[in-house]
């Protein structure tokens, strides 16, 4: 059996642990124990440490003393900050992006340059600002605070500010688009349009290119899309494999586009190996282009991952052969439903206190929910604690009926969770956007 170092502990790495260890020992060097994370190494018969994933000296020592072969990567920071490069040099079969090629993700004027090229026609209209002067100039362009401030690096999916949802002055806009410009030397200033959100995943070997089912994320913090952006809330995908207010020519279109800024990330040596998601808008006037991932999305990688029909070490080895195809790699046609439990302080109060909660597992799986730990970890028996202010863990469940799935997971929730903890009780409400 080959061994198969994971990098990364959030929920997306819970459910790719989940997938690797049913055919790989699972290797992972943590910051902490991630409860599902620890559970799948264990079960592989495999290993973990704890230190920092993103210590090159403490990882090369693990890859070499225990001689573990292939790499998998999905977690922003660590592929800008090149642990695939590292992996690479070690001679072990990667799966994730070069720094290099995962600037589709920490240079968004570099993801939109590269769009621009290739399909001028999806590029939402822009203001690429480098100076106070050249910021001045474009909000001047705007009447109120109808436009959209995104910075320039990575943020978690929580750095990109909506004029109305985010901010209610242009002052307040241009605000946050100076803080921005201070930090990184950079920001971009967009118009806002009106349009459904979605976002298209790709498994890509270099070459070849399969999309993912489609999903349907809820990345604001509380009911009816208000509050801060976060990481996600909730997500959801349907058995046919697109979302309601879609069409497969709407997803053909954006998977073209990501076929050919595959080609053009490769056109020199495979750089970009892994999952490519983009962010779309379907709007009147067609399909609008908003910024490129260079892995997984978090909790999407648990809704398709929760539908693959093909073994995942099939999927990997066809990747490592560049043989990657819709034979090879299938997906089932179900439906997926996923919420995300976070402490009440989550994305609206830094709060340094851990929050320390009741759950037990084994009920949670005896109901037939599978349980996702991101930023927590056991203390005790049935109890845990936060270890930062993120998202804690995520319930999710996979059939035929999206109806009854849905009720099994908030039943779930209202049976098993602590009150302490707080959710999105909207999830699945509304289908169309």
């Amino acid at each position: 059996m080959e061994k198969c170092l994971l990098l990364g502990n959030g929920g997306r790495e819970a459910v790719i642990a989940e997938n690797i260890a049913k055919t790989y020992s699972l290797y992972s060097v943590l910051p902490y124990e991630n409860p599902s994370i620890v559970e799948y190494v264990e079960k592989s018969n495999g290993k973990y440490i704890i230190g920092s994933p993103f210590d090159k000296e403490l990882v090369k020592k693990f890859i070499e003393e225990e001689n573990i072969e292939v790499c998998v990567i999905s977690s922003d920071n660590l592929l800008q900050d090149g642990l695939i490069d590292l992996a690479r040099s070690l001679g072990l079969k990667t799966f994730g992006p070069t720094s290099k090629a995962a600037k589709l993700e920490w240079s968004k004027t570099y993801a939109l340059d590269i769009v621009q090229k290739l399909a001028p026609e999806m590029v939402i209209k822009n203001f690429d600002i480098s100076s106070v002067e050249e910021l001045d100039k474009a909000v001047e362009n705007y009447l109120d605070e109808n436009f959209v401030v995104k910075p320039e690096g990575l943020t978690g999916g929580k750095g990109v500010k909506v004029g109305g949802e985010h901010f209610s002055t242009k002052q307040e806009g241009y605000d946050y688009a100076k803080e921005c410009l201070e930090g990184s030397g950079k920001v971009i200033v967009q118009d806002k349009v009106k349009g459904s959100e979605f976002t298209v995943m790709v498994l890509t070997d270099g070459k070849n290119v399969v999309p993912l089912p489609i999903t349907f994320d809820y990345p604001y913090r509380y009911e009816e899309d208000k509050g801060p952006g976060t990481g996600g809330m909730g997500c959801m995908s349907f058995s046919n494999g697109l979302l309601p207010f879609l069409e497969q020519a709407d997803v053909d279109k954006c998977v073209d586009l990501i076929q050919k800024t595959i080609n053009y990330v490769n056109r020199e040596s495979t750089e970009f190996t892994g999952v490519l998601y983009g962010g779309f808008f379907k709007t009147e006037d067609g399909i609008k282009f908003i910024e490129f991932n260079a892995r997984f999305g978090d909790p999407e990688a648990m809704n398709v991952l929760n539908s693959l029909e093909t073994p995942w070490n099939e999927v990997m080895e066809n990747i490592f052969k560049q043989n990657l195809s819709k034979e090879n790699c299938k997906f089932k046609k179900t439906n997926t439903f996923l919420v995300y439990i976070v402490s009440k302080d989550y994305a609206v109060k830094k709060n340094n206190e851990p929050v320390i909660f009741k759950l037990n597992k084994q009920n949670i799986e005896n109901k037939g929910v599978k349980i996702y730990f991101a930023n927590a970890k056991e203390i005790g028996q049935n109890e845990y604690t936060s270890v930062s202010n993120s998202r804690l863990f995520a319930l999710e469940k996979t059939g035929e009926d999206l109806v009854e799935i849905k009720k099994a997971v908030y039943r779930v929730i209202e049976e098993e969770v602590d009150t302490i903890l707080d959710y999105r009780k909207d999830i699945g409400e509304i289908y169309e956007h």
